[in-house]
């Protein structure tokens, strides 16, 4: 299980994760900009915010920030995994709500390809943000080497009956 568990990898996947999440936000400001959602009450709000904690979350991803502190960068980490993983699958999970009955007094009305295209990007975003937060977990913890002596043969004779 080294492969999983190596440096390169959790990068390789960190850099996925972080530029899914940034696509998650683009889209959303997509949709508040030029589709008019900024003019729709409280959907639009919640859109622009998407927008911004998905960005601010992704740069933080980015940012080498177990170089800035050995102790603390790799738990930081896995907590910015941990919330690009909720900010997607809230996304998601709002989309998919949306889709079945009235969220905050809107609706969305047909499965248009952008609304494929963010069901693909976020359920993608929180899988690998997901994936990361364990890496990033299980790389922190200890790792215990345990150092066993050779059993000794009882001597012939000695403990038999």
């Amino acid at each position: 299980m080294t492969f999983v568990r190596s440096d390169q990898t959790r990068l390789a996947v960190r850099v996925l994760g972080a530029t899914l999440l940034l696509f998650v936000g683009a889209d959303h400001y997509y949709e508040y900009a030029a589709r008019d959602y900024s003019a729709i009450p409280t959907i639009g709000t919640l859109f622009l915010l998407n927008f911004v904690s998905a960005t601010i979350v992704a740069f933080l991803l980015l940012t080498p920030l177990e170089r800035v502190s050995q102790r603390l960068g790799r738990p930081a980490l896995a907590l910015f995994a941990a919330s690009g993983a909720g900010i997607a699958a809230t996304s998601l999970l709002a989309l998919l709500v949306s889709e079945q009955t009235k969220l905050f007094g809107f609706m969305e009305q047909s499965y248009r390809p952008e609304i494929l295209v963010a069901i693909a990007s976020e359920a993608a975003a929180m899988l690998v943000l997901a994936v990361l937060t364990w890496l990033m977990l299980s790389a922190a913890r200890p790792v215990v080497v345990r150092i066993s002596r050779p059993r000794r043969r009882p001597r012939a004779g000695v403990g038999t009956s």
